[in-house]
């Protein structure tokens, strides 16, 4: 038996001597983490095909991307976008510090967390937009954007106030996500807002600081990839896997996937990510309760029971009670009404500072409130045509002199009127596009976006309020028309062609008003871009 015990023993250490040289030459060796072949000695157990070094635990290890990995194609070109373009604005904004380089990293993570949105959407099928998991889905991502947004309010420093604006302005491109048919227009108009507080950055800056100049071009990069990349794979907007898992797993799957250097972009620790809220207060034990409250004293609290036995007193309790005179009422005396008025209560608001209990009820989205019926009708002198929605056909309405026409909640719809008319409003009517003879008074529009007015007699007055696209044209017998804006943009007047033009003349109004104080006095004027 002692013969065969250290022949055993000799056998064990011969293969752990085996063993850890197979380890130390993995160690020692940068070409691969293929283990070696694996070997037996003396009839063993030959080595496990993942090597570890030794006192690790394959916990510890840290997943590495590969040349081989299985990543889509979009998921890798957006990684390259993060990797090169928005590391290197990253990197330009720490040079330059501050709330400059604090609004950089959260720049950084709003990348990180739409790149995670697009790998939900090539493993998942896409879910219902107004359900709670899409939100789910881009919380994050609007965490994020919200958070770069906020570095404007947050920071008021006059010298920084075109750098944050910039950024700010420009973090909204990430909504792209959400965009369809044509996310790419979508950033390029995003991009162009953001341009307007970095060409202030760029001109301030000029000969000056070249570290500034590259930190917005860098930013103007990060976008114009982000166009191309667009273009590349999501042209009609975001795609999502029909064939894929649920989405509530994959959104489940993302969660608990590590973050790959790398690949998901920097990590909140390594960008000055806010800390962690301080931990909650102890429960209350009931070893040593708290100490009790000091008992109100008896005259502070009424006596109930004297109130029971008067109430119980049945028809008596009006025995002490007095008639009332009618020379004494005040409802028939108008004189004592005069000369005692009831007291007016105070408000509540006014009196304490304090919000009245009951604030009025905001009204309910359009969205959630319940469409009506359409309705087209003559009452009196008035038109009423509302609640009609994405009319395949003409409405047609013949209208008199004395007419006047209301259109209300009327969307995606052509109105045409003929005959000349005394006046026409619309209201909250996206997508309206109204052709007319002519009109007496005016065309009065308010809160309606996308809207087109075609004018083929005569027209005095267009009031345009609140108006987000409008696009008007103008006959010969209407060219002295008065065009009065206000809070609107993108509004286009389009002029009839002259003798050696071919077609309309697009006139478009201008949007941006300069004021200055020049001898005392306020003076406006209209800012004209050149180029």
């Amino acid at each position: 038996m002692g013969s065969t015990g250290m022949n055993n023993l000799t056998t064990l250490i011969k293969r752990l001597e085996a063993a850890t040289s197979r380890l130390e030459d993995i160690a020692s060796s940068a070409a691969s983490f293929e283990p070696p072949p694996s070997t037996t000695t003396n009839g063993s157990i030959s080595a496990p095909s993942t090597a570890k070094a030794p006192g690790t635990t394959p916990q510890n290890i840290t997943p590495t991307p590969s040349k081989t990995s299985s990543l889509p194609q979009p998921i890798e070109d957006f990684d390259s976008l993060i990797n090169s373009d928005v590391k290197a604005f990253l990197n330009l904004s720490q040079e330059l510090g501050g709330p400059i380089a604090e609004q950089a990293s959260s720049v950084s993570r709003a990348f990180a967390a739409q790149r995670r949105v697009l790998l939900i959407s090539t493993q998942a099928k896409k879910p219902e937009v107004t359900s709670s998991l899409y939100m789910e889905i881009l919380k994050e991502l609007q965490q994020d954007m919200q958070r770069v947004t906020e570095a404007r309010e947050a920071n008021r420093d006059p010298k920084l106030k075109d750098h944050i604006s910039m950024v700010a302005d420009g973090i909204g491109a990430l909504s792209w996500v959400a965009i369809d048919p044509k996310p790419a227009d979508f950033v390029s108009e995003v991009l162009g807002g953001a341009q307007f507080y970095g060409n202030r950055v760029l001109k301030e800056y000029k000969d000056k600081d070249q570290t500034q100049i590259s930190w917005v071009q860098s930013y103007y990069k990060i976008w114009k990839s982000l166009i191309g990349f667009i273009k590349n794979h999501y042209v009609a907007g975001l795609t999502w896997n029909k064939d894929g898992i649920e989405p509530s797993q994959a959104l489940k799957n993302s969660k608990s996937e590590p973050t790959v250097n790398g690949t998901s972009g920097p990590t909140p620790s390594s960008t000055g990510a806010p800390p962690p809220p301080p931990p909650p207060p102890p429960l209350p034990t009931f070893d040593n309760p708290p100490p009790s409250q000091p008992a109100a004293s008896k005259s502070a609290t009424p006596d109930m029971g004297a109130v029971f036995d008067q109430l119980n007193r049945g028809e008596d309790v009006t025995r002490g009670l007095r008639r009332v005179d009618k020379s004494e009422m005040t409802h028939k005396n108008p004189s004592l009404r005069a000369n005692a008025p009831v007291p007016v209560r105070s408000d509540s608001s006014s009196s304490t500072g304090r919000k009245s209990p009951n604030p009025p009820k905001k009204p309910k989205p359009e969205a959630m409130r319940q469409k009506k019926p359409p309705k087209k009708e003559l009452d009196g002198n008035k038109w009423l045509v509302e609640n009609f929605e994405n009319e395949q056909q003409p409405i047609e309405i013949e209208a008199q002199i004395q007419h006047s026409i209301l259109i209300t909640k009327c969307k995606n719809t052509t109105l045409r009127i003929t005959g000349k008319f005394n006046a026409v409003s619309i209201d909250n009517s996206p997508g309206l596009s109204l052709i007319v003879d002519s009109v007496v008074s005016s065309v009065d529009v308010i809160r309606c976006g996308k809207f087109a007015l075609q004018v083929l007699g005569s027209l005095p007055t267009v009031m345009l309020d609140q108006v987000d696209g409008a696009t008007v044209y103008l006959s010969p017998e209407s060219l002295n028309t008065e065009v009065l804006t206000s809070k609107c943009t993108a509004v286009n007047i389009n002029v009839p062609p002259q003798a050696e033009e071919d077609d309309y003349r697009e006139c478009p109004l201008p949007e941006q008003i300069r004021s200055y104080v020049k001898n005392g006095k306020m003076v406006s004027e209209i800012v004209e871009h050149a180029g």
